[in-house]
């Protein structure tokens, strides 16, 4: 952002529409991209920019209960009928006291996620160039629908997409829905808008005309001013706002892709080297060191994996963290609170929750840790569980450094197995083992000769 110190920005964001055609039970704000929503991107982007109110209308308590949960400082005006763009910022106008004192009035829409620090930065540095009003532009393949520009004189005109005529339905440049004003000039035009269009509304894009000093900026890249309408133009954001972070990722970051079409990143948190396999997911809130493998088929959500780390087939991690060099999977699922040390290895069909695998410690296969402490160097059998639970309480089992645990063995919570302990395979351990102890709990084997024929059933022929 240029150095706009001394000048004061407001940012208003319109949020008043229904979203009729995402055909959701929901307020468009609201719509889901990822797992935000898209009112969230709109205000991350902006909040470093200046003051934000937001225009609500359509269920204004879910909107503006929704962004207080997740935002602080954002204010709030109620457009209680839908005229029109136009009547929008008058009401933010005529109702937030403050809105006056601003040098800079942004007005972009709720339904624009995309949009980027870079572009609101260019806006804020052309306008301060003299203009009176900046309007970000792109070129559209397909202009239908859109409010056309109409370069000429000083100035321009915005001529929407109903009221157009042939030859103006021909233009290809045409508006994004962003603008910055300087706020004087917002105030004297934007009072002076006429309803007498074919929508019948009062239209923000007349606050535009050949006779004023206003700029049409046109943007090279149209993907980032994607409106939100339709469930179409939702699944079409989400590809973009993917391949946006894989674009950053591998061009910045040196994180390499398969297939980055066929994966589903959504963190910008991760470090070089790493390699990320088709259809792995990663949720926006975690964090991912250097030289990483994430193998195809991984969901990692809200966990810090790191550096050297390998993350095996078809995963699941959840608030979980795993060390160094450590190795998960395939197929393990790591449940929220688990905490994986440095070279650990847990294999396929292990499920860890609320745990920590010491350093080096290896949990191959087919087990369930849950609730326990594992400490460095600890070597888990196939088939291991922890009985955690007693039908009202989670309990927990605690295992030293440097013990062996043998195939199939139970651990009757709560427990504590000694540093260097051996448990023979097999066994159920329902008492504690000091350290350096060994423990068998399994019923005496007997074997009966010739006695297999009378419980092995033959097929007789018919």
């Amino acid at each position: 952002m240029s150095d706009n110190s001394s000048k004061k920005v407001a940012i208003v964001v319109l949020a008043a529409g229904k979203g009729t055609r995402l055909k959701m039970d929901i307020p468009k704000p609201l719509a889901p991209l990822h797992e935000n929503t898209l009112v969230d991107y709109v205000i991350d982007t902006f909040k470093d920019f200046g003051d934000i109110t937001l225009v609500t209308g359509h269920q204004r308590e879910l909107v503006e209960g929704h962004v207080n949960e997740r935002f602080e400082n954002i204010n709030y005006v109620y457009q209680k009928e839908q005229l029109g763009t136009g009547h929008a910022v008058q009401t933010y106008l005529n109702n937030f006291d403050n809105s006056r004192e601003y040098d800079y009035t942004i007005v972009t829409c709720a339904d624009t996620p995309l949009i980027t620090k870079e572009t609101v930065n260019i806006l804020i540095e052309e306008i301060e160039k003299g203009s009176n009003a900046v309007c970000a532009t792109f070129t559209a393949e397909n202009p239908a629908g859109y409010g056309r520009i109409v370069r000429k004189g000083d100035g321009f005109q915005i001529v929407e997409e109903k009221d157009a005529n042939d030859d103006q339905r021909q233009i290809d440049e045409v508006n994004s829905g962003l603008y910055i004003f300087k706020t004087l000039y917002l105030m004297d035009h934007i009072f002076n808008l006429s309803d007498d269009n074919k929508s019948g509304e009062f239209y923000l894009t007349d606050t535009f005309s050949p006779e004023a000093n206003v700029t049409p900026l046109l943007f090279e890249d149209p993907r980032e001013f994607l409106g939100v309408n339709n469930l179409i133009q939702l699944s079409q954001a989400d590809i973009y706002l993917r391949r946006s972070i894989a674009r950053f990722l591998m061009l910045e970051a040196g994180v390499r892709f398969t297939d980055p079409s066929h994966t589903y990143c959504y963190s910008k948190n991760i470090g070089q080297g790493t390699h990320l396999f088709q259809n792995a997911f990663i949720d926006d809130k975690t964090v991912i060191g250097k030289n990483v493998i994430i193998e195809q088929g991984v969901t990692i959500k809200n966990s810090i994996i790191e550096d050297g780390a390998i993350i095996k087939a078809n995963s699941y991690i959840t608030d979980s963290k795993v060390s160094k060099g450590a190795s998960i999977g395939p197929m393990a699922q790591l449940r929220p609170g688990s905490n994986i040390g440095e070279g650990a290895k847990l294999g396929n069909f292990v499920e860890v929750k609320k745990s920590n695998i010491g350093k080096k410690s290896a949990v191959s296969h087919l087990s369930y840790v849950g609730d326990a402490e594992i400490g460095d160097g600890v070597n888990i059998g196939c088939g291991f569980i922890t009985c955690n639970y007693d039908g009202a309480n989670k309990n927990k089992t605690i295992i030293g450094d440097g013990s062996f645990i043998g195939s199939d063995t139970q651990m009757i919570a709560p427990i504590e197995i000694g540093k260097e302990c051996y448990v023979a395979s097999g066994s159920t351990i329902n008492k504690s083992m000091p350290d350096g102890s060994f423990a068998i709990a399994r019923g005496r084997q007997e074997t009966k000769e010739g006695m297999a024929k009378r419980f092995i059933k033959k097929k007789t022929d018919k």
